[in-house]
């Protein structure tokens, strides 16, 4: 299993929100798998469509991540 990388500034360090405006910190792997930094944390409620970099500005859809 790979971590999936921000396409922008090449980062693995990403985010998910709920609607509350929490945030919830994430990998993708290369299967295109949202999974949570800390284990024993739920993605329940949050928006899995929608990942956001914490390296850079850049926010989109898990599969336009890039592998290198």
């Amino acid at each position: 299993m790979r971590k999936l990388l921000c396409p922008q500034c090449k980062v693995s360090a990403l985010y998910v929100k709920n609607s509350g405006g929490e945030r919830r910190s994430v990998y993708v792997t290369d299967d295109y798998r949202v999974v949570p930094r800390n284990e024993g944390e739920s993605l329940e409620g949050f928006d899995l469509e929608t990942v956001y970099c914490m390296g850079c500005s850049w926010s989109g859809s898990p599969r336009r991540l890039v592998l290198r």
